[in-house]
């Protein structure tokens, strides 16, 4: 069987550089985005939240996407005396092009064997203590209420901490083209290896191919909670590896 092409699923700006970073190793790759993303609805709460940036000792970003929006309004207002957290390497790079001083953010360090918001508490739970404020710049559903995971948010609130939540961006289904179904047609039937860094994702291309059994498709995602989401869909063959580039390579090169 052919291998195909690498299948990324992530947003479409950020598909588009992972896309190019595989095909500079020498690896076919297609994007495929399963998360559409468009504007918050309403602005003024992120406009309100930079405007009182100096409340907070903290801000959490769950992703590049949250950090590209969320500074789209920054204005005039300055950094200075605020940490910003982030679980991957993505949302640092985006933070880092953003200007935030590397000094100030906290993130699981390249060498890390998971991503995400357990690895990040691990490292700045010392920050919180009662009273302390701290801001989680997240995405929201359709309606631009906010949506994902929630566990840091608890962790938070369970250390006595202040915390706000803020929608820099919503994440809509996507409609997909002909092209783009024929690409998925044929990756559920083995051509192509599907790569996953959202639940959402499966979620949303299940909706979209009702009824399509996954038994042959092959599959990488970068947490194990994904992993999850992809057994639980149906994909036959499935590999969860941390979300940086060589990793990821090896682990495509190992479906060969």
């Amino acid at each position: 069987m052919r291998a195909g092409p690498v299948i990324v699923t992530r947003p479409a700006h950020e598909a588009a550089a992972w896309v190019r970073d595989f095909q500079s190793a020498g690896l076919e790759a297609v994007a495929l985005p399963l998360i559409a993303i468009a504007p918050a609805l309403d602005v003024e709460p992120l406009r309100a939240a930079w405007a009182r940036l100096a409340d907070y000792a903290a801000l959490m970003f769950v992703s590049a996407t949250a950090v590209d929006h969320f500074f789209q309004h920054r204005g005039s207002s300055t950094l200075a005396g605020c940490r910003f957290w982030a679980t991957g390497p993505g949302t640092e790079r985006a933070l880092l092009r953003a200007g935030v001083p590397p000094a100030a953010i906290d993130a699981p360090p390249p060498g890390a064997t998971r991503f995400d918001s357990e690895a990040l508490w691990a490292l700045a739970h010392g920050q919180v203590s009662p009273g302390v404020r701290v801001l989680i710049v997240r995405g929201g559903d359709e309606a631009g209420q906010p949506a994902g995971r929630q566990w840091l948010a608890r962790e938070i609130d369970a250390a006595g901490g202040v915390r706000d939540t803020v929608v820099a961006y919503r994440r809509l289904a996507p409609a997909l083209d002909e092209a783009q179904r024929r690409i998925a047609t044929e990756a559920a039937a083995g051509h192509g290896i599907w790569l996953f860094s959202s639940s959402e994702a499966i979620g949303n291309l299940q909706r979209a191919l009702p009824g399509t059994s996954w038994q042959a498709a092959r599959a990488i995602a970068t947490h194990a909670r994904i992993g999850e989401a992809a057994q639980a869909a149906g994909f036959g063959a499935l590999r969860v590896c941390t979300p940086l580039r060589e990793a990821l390579i090896a682990s495509i090169e190992s479906f060969a």
